[in-house]
């Protein structure tokens, strides 16, 4: 199994996931024609693309899946708030192959096993994943305002994890947002900070750790050297061996 990400951050959001020959995108919030670049960037065509699941409604995850879906005949699996939710991107008069979840129940996409749990965050019915190909686990955590006892359970044990280091507490509350959003995006339903992210990264297990890739950086309330440094610490590994999902190119493929 083996992963790759084509951009993190509130401009727009979207991962790969592939084992053998199943290719599933996780989220689309970026256009349909900049999806296609960054696909190319990876050398994968949309037609390769086996479903598209969306963790929850906001643009940054949403916005391109439902074209990209409609175009290329992709089937969308996604939880019933997330496609209610999202009504207002389905193409009208069309037939999406659109497939609800229960976001507590395992279920597979031909090659894959795709394990949904709900977080915390200001959304209908949010979820996010954890996938493996019966030997490996990839977890994935990003917008969530904290974590659960559940996200501990689920994400414990992963070979590799991409997890939220959305902000700095400081930089935040020092920073260009106007009250209300700060107050959004640090709320116990908005975004998970470096320490935070930290803290519950010490409380799994990772003795099978191999990959590790902070994701959804803010552009003006974090930087990659915070994120990385709070991380390793928790490793106790070097800063560099830290990942770090970008806004303009992702990460790429990282193999299991």
């Amino acid at each position: 199994m083996r992963f790759a990400s084509l951009g993190s951050g509130s401009a727009g959001n979207s991962m790969v996931i592939e084992q053998a020959s199943t290719r599933l995108l996780l989220d689309c919030g970026f256009s349909v024609k900049e999806t296609l670049t960054r696909l190319a960037n990876l050398a994968l065509t949309p037609e390769s693309l086996t479903a598209i699941l969306v963790t929850h409604e906001h643009d940054d995850h949403a916005k391109g899946a439902f074209k990209l879906a409609e175009k290329f005949n992709i089937p969308v699996w996604l939880s019933h708030g997330t496609r209610v939710m999202t009504e207002r991107y389905q193409p009208k008069a069309t037939k999406l192959k659109i497939n609800e979840v229960d976001i507590h129940t395992t279920f597979s996409i031909d090659d894959v096993e795709v394990s949904p749990y709900p977080v915390p965050h200001d959304a209908r019915e949010p979820s996010q994943f954890t996938f493996s190909d019966g030997q490996h686990k990839l977890g994935v955590l990003t917008d969530v305002g904290g974590a659960t006892p559940h996200i501990e359970t689920m994400l414990s044990g992963c070979d590799a994890l991409v997890l939220e280091c959305n902000h700095d507490v400081t930089m935040l509350q020092q920073g260009p947002y106007h009250h209300a959003l700060k107050k959004r995006v640090s709320g116990h339903l908005g975004h998970l900070d470096n320490a935070s992210s930290a803290s519950l990264l010490a409380r799994l297990d990772n003795t099978k750790l191999k990959h590790i890739v902070a994701a959804h950086l803010s552009a003006k309330n974090n930087t990659q050297a915070l994120a990385k440094q709070a991380l390793s610490e928790v490793l106790n590994c070097d800063t560099d061996w830290v990942g770090v999902a970008t806004q303009t190119s992702g990460f790429n493929w990282r193999s299991l």
